[in-house]
């Protein structure tokens, strides 16, 4: 099959009948610098020869059924010597609520700077922060993937302001991507939702092969699907930000919205005849995954800087907060929030991890007190590894070797009648017998 020239995006795409068809042929063919370089009139006449389809040769709609982007969506086209590019805007106000959060927020972002690991988060003001999300030809990335919408937005003049860059035309990319330079130019921050791994490797190679600047390359940057996996990732099935819009936030998206795995079908059928009503609910979809992500934002920061004003109610929520700042170092706080968690109420199972965790938090900070009282409650619920513990507690702490026995006994029988996998059970009964063994010699029987 004849491949097309070398060139920043090759326009094809794979139907349904298996085989590759070209959406669009543009007449002029433009290099990684934005130059045009040759008339492709000579060789879309040789693709068709081929019986190679073409835009001039798949069906379209009849003319009065075909409307452009600006009779779909309001905007305007925004000039610059790179060329043309379509551009929208959207102005949220303080009355706004993304479900039961507002994307105002007074963004107290020193703990999110202290697990990103960049201090320069904590200092920036929101304003100085880009909220971005793309609309992409794929989900592959490399060189033939581009982003044909690229939702940007900031606060300006304290209003949450949207701004949403089109491609009308592949051929536009240049004209688009330096139009959003121009957007980003005031802020030092970027928040994007898996953007470290997918938008901003994206724009970084479009960028690059139009020799432009990245516009973003020193920010700081604020990915908060990481952060949404420490959160929620024990309580809730999905941590896709549709999900967590629904199941955090409490809002649900319109009849306007479009599966994310339709918005490049839709986008190349939008290539191939020029009609772009199909479009509004993409550009919707992508409004949506912006203001989502300055919403949630706001509520991660906020319950993280206060966790006790009401807005956690779930108690694997708190249990999910004192691991993060456990890890983050902040014994104290974990400690107060792991007993929240159980204050609220778990099932079985994630009783058992929390007072593993707790207990060993408190035996860290020296509280050994408080650690005893929570072993010995997961001890009458059936957990084995409180009963072990316990047993370490009185071998190694009080001399208490008759103790350490009974508590290891228990773990014995514990240990025989839960429903265990072999290997769990063989663990277990391994460390347990290996402790028997010694304590059984201690003690002289």
């Amino acid at each position: 099959m004849l491949e097309m020239p070398q060139s920043p995006d090759p326009y094809k795409i794979f139907n349904q009948r298996g085989s590759f068809e070209l959406i669009k042929i543009s007449r002029k063919c433009i290099t990684d610098n934005g130059d045009t370089i040759a008339d492709m009139s000579s060789l879309a006449d040789k693709l068709k020869s081929l019986g190679v389809k073409t835009a001039d040769t798949l069906p379209t709609p009849p003319k009065a059924d075909v409307r452009s982007i600006d009779s779909v969506v309001d905007g305007s086209f925004v000039s610059s010597p790179r060329g043309e590019t379509f551009i929208t805007e959207q102005v949220y106000d303080k009355e706004y609520f993304h479900g039961g959060v507002s994307p105002y927020s007074e963004f107290p972002l020193a703990v999110i700077s202290q697990w990103a690991k960049d201090p320069r988060i904590a200092d920036l003001p929101i304003h100085k922060f880009a909220f971005l999300d793309t609309e992409t030809s794929g989900v592959s990335g490399g060189t033939g993937t581009y982003a044909f919408l690229v939702g940007a937005a900031r606060f300006v003049d304290g209003k949450f302001t949207l701004q949403q860059f089109f491609l009308r035309d592949p051929a536009e990319e240049p004209a688009m991507l330096e139009a959003l330079i121009n957007f980003l130019a005031p802020c030092e921050g970027l928040v994007t939702f898996n953007g470290k791994s997918f938008d901003a490797p994206l724009l970084v190679t479009r960028y690059s092969l139009h020799r432009i600047p990245v516009p973003f390359k020193d920010y700081a940057h604020i990915d908060l699907l990481p952060l949404a996996r420490r959160l929620w990732r024990d309580r809730l099935e999905s941590r896709t930000l549709k999900y967590l819009e629904e199941h955090v936030m409490g809002f649900t998206r319109s009849s306007e919205e479009v599966p994310g795995y339709e918005v490049p079908w839709l986008y190349f059928d939008y290539l191939r005849t020029g009609d772009a009503r199909p479009l509004g609910g993409v550009f919707y979809h992508n409004a949506m995954d912006v203001v989502a992500m300055a919403a949630l934002l706001g509520h991660m920061s906020e319950i993280l800087s206060d966790p006790y004003d009401g807005r956690v109610e779930h108690g694997l929520d708190f249990i999910a907060l004192g691991k993060l700042f456990e890890d983050l170092g902040h014994w104290d706080e974990a400690a107060r929030l792991y007993e929240r968690g159980l204050e609220l109420g778990l099932d079985e199972s994630d009783f058992g991890v929390a007072v593993k965790r707790i207990s060993i938090l408190q035996k860290r900070r020296g509280d050994i007190d408080r650690a005893i009282e929570l072993w010995k409650a997961a001890a009458k619920k059936g957990h084995i590894y409180a009963h072990i513990e316990l047993a370490k507690y009185f071998e190694h702490k009080l001399r208490d070797v008759k103790s350490a026995l009974k508590w290891t006994k228990s773990a014995r029988t514990q240990t025989e009648k839960a429903d265990l996998p072999a290997y769990v059970r063989n663990h277990w009964l391994h460390e347990i017998d290996h402790r028997l063994e010694r304590l059984t010699r201690k003690a002289g029987l």
